[in-house]
């Protein structure tokens, strides 16, 4: 199969079952009827209710199971409208928030993509049901390592978690068909454009207590850039505080 054939086959399970890239262990173990229930009632609610409407992303929502992605004591909040702690002072963005970002990539299934701010591992698993390959870097080793084994224990074989610091992309896996920066920084980081294929799209927020969510596409000529909204995100740490230029 092409990769995309793999999306393909990958969301008519998704349609059947409502599980896919998840082992039927784990399916049977961990995803209750009540879970299902609230995804369900999550995507109308606070994605279709608001305006998203890319049917591959809705359907990558209703089977990515959000509450094994935050903290035990939490779960039975993990499908609320609004951003939950992940510990070590980070939090998983709201639902929509998610569905938007992976909205404006536009992806199509063979997509090489790179993720900025793995957090708790969630994001990458929307996308890991979306594209061919994700790697998702993440600055803090402690956070990166336990989304690298849920997204293992949830079988996304086709997401790699890289602990490290994001602002300098992942050189040697680059050029990105699509780049996805989940924390904030306060100027958008050349190394990110400079692994940009021509045609390729980022999403990335940029400024700082709110910033702006823009979608730049690298074009023969240069970068194109169109405001989306006004978000609020966690901010980007690291190299990118030393090198704000």
């Amino acid at each position: 199969m092409t990769a995309l054939r793999n999306r393909d086959f990958r969301l008519l399970l998704l349609v059947a079952a409502g599980w896919l890239a998840v082992p039927w262990s784990a399916v049977e173990a961990q995803s209750g009827a009540d879970f299902q229930a609230q995804r369900s009632e999550m995507v109308e609610r606070q994605l279709v209710g608001r305006g998203i409407t890319r049917v591959e992303v809705l359907q990558a929502m209703r089977t990515v199971p959000r509450h094994l992605f935050v903290e035990p004591a939490l779960r039975d909040r993990a499908y609320e409208d609004q951003a939950l702690p992940i510990g070590d002072a980070q939090s998983i963005p709201q639902p929509y928030l998610v569905a938007l970002m992976t909205s404006l990539l536009e992806l199509g299934g063979s997509e090489r993509v790179l993720e900025i701010g793995t957090g708790s591992g969630y994001q990458a698993a929307i996308l890991g049901l979306l594209a061919a390959e994700v790697y998702s870097i993440e600055i803090m080793e402690d956070l990166g390592r336990r989304a690298r084994r849920t997204l293992s224990e949830l079988g996304y074989t086709n997401v790699q978690v890289v602990i490290g610091d994001g602002y300098r992309g992942l050189a040697a896996e680059a050029p990105f068909d699509v780049i996805l920066v989940t924390a904030a920084p306060d100027k958008i980081p050349q190394p990110l454009l400079d692994q940009l294929k021509v045609g390729g799209r980022m999403v990335i927020p940029v400024g700082g207590y709110f910033q702006d969510l823009l979608v730049l596409t690298r074009t023969a000529d240069g970068i194109e850039e169109t405001r989306v909204d006004l978000v609020r995100l966690e901010p980007m740490t690291g190299e990118v505080q030393k090198n704000p230029d």
